[in-house]
């Protein structure tokens, strides 16, 4: 039972108190990676909590929402230019989305690429009483840490309607519900990797992220506009795996840039004692010659 209550907190990580009510079969379920499995295993408080995968659905550009100065924002304001990534929080939460946002800083924090130079990112509250100074306050903390110069232009930490937060769940696949109990959220988490148009790319679950999966999903997002030789070559060899939200290595392409590789080196060398021999029975003609 303990493992399977640690493996729950891994993948969903919900409130302590919403964890008690998990079934074995939505424990199972969690084991293998789904992460929005059918409501009626899912257990009591938690039948609209989940994260159903919309790949390549295009996030609406017309949403409206304030940014964390109260200026009212679209969407569609911050699309057309990098890949984004979003992430749906709310800024009073007590433990998960805390854990959400520092798990995202980390792992921005080892990127060579610099949020608002190479991508943007979006952080968006689902909590419709949150206010621009809330957001404000997560964003002051958030760059602080981050501490790269350029920053504040490129993470936005964005509130809205309960229309426009709707519309933006509802698009991403991000089911959650209020507990009126706790007076918190019950939710999942994962962050999304938009296209430079605002289309999903990929997810990635749980509160921490690899920096080497968030590069090349960056780099795959932004249609290679981004990135080095290097990551060209890691994206030929690597794919992501939706189920996972994780790249893996494909075997065959790895064997295949091998051979390559090897074919290429032997035909340097090959060329190089050639090249040598010539020279040589080049000087010695010469001596005799002479």
């Amino acid at each position: 039972m303990g493992t399977k209550l640690s493996t729950i907190k891994q993948k969903w990580l919900l409130p302590a108190g919403v964890l008690l009510f998990a079934a074995a079969a939505w424990g199972q379920a969690m084991t293998r990676g789904i992460m929005s499995p059918p409501s009626n295993v899912r257990p009591p408080g938690l039948e609209n909590v989940g994260i159903e995968q919309h790949l390549n659905e295009q996030i609406p550009a017309d949403l409206s929402f304030r940014d964390e100065t109260g200026k009212p924002v679209r969407l569609g304001d911050y699309f057309g230019k990098k890949p984004i990534i979003l992430n749906l929080v709310y800024y009073q939460c007590p433990m998960l989305c805390g854990e959400v946002l520092s798990g995202l800083e980390s792992a921005l924090r080892v990127l060579k690429f610099d949020v608002g130079k190479e991508f943007d990112v979006l952080t968006v509250s689902f909590d419709p009483r949150e206010t621009p100074e809330m957001a404000f306050a997560k964003k002051t903390e958030y760059l602080k840490r981050y501490g790269r110069p350029g920053a504040a232009a490129g993470w936005h930490f964005l509130t809205g309607s309960q229309e426009s937060i709707d519309s933006l769940t509802k698009s991403a696949g991000f089911e959650y519900q209020y507990d009126a109990r706790t007076a918190q959220f019950a939710h999942a988490t994962a962050i999304l990797l938009l296209t430079p148009q605002g289309r999903i790319a990929q997810y990635y679950y749980g509160v921490e992220y690899a920096p080497k999966d968030l590069r090349l999903g960056l780099v795959q997002a932004s249609e290679n506009k981004i990135g080095s030789v290097v990551d060209q070559v890691l994206l030929y060899c690597y794919h992501y795996d939706p189920a996972t939200g994780k790249y893996g290595a494909i075997i065959s392409r790895v064997l295949q840039l091998s051979a390559g590789a090897t074919i290429l080196v032997l035909g340097v060398m090959i060329t190089a004692l050639f090249r040598r021999g010539s020279t040589q029975n080049h000087q010695g003609a010469r001596r005799v010659t002479y």
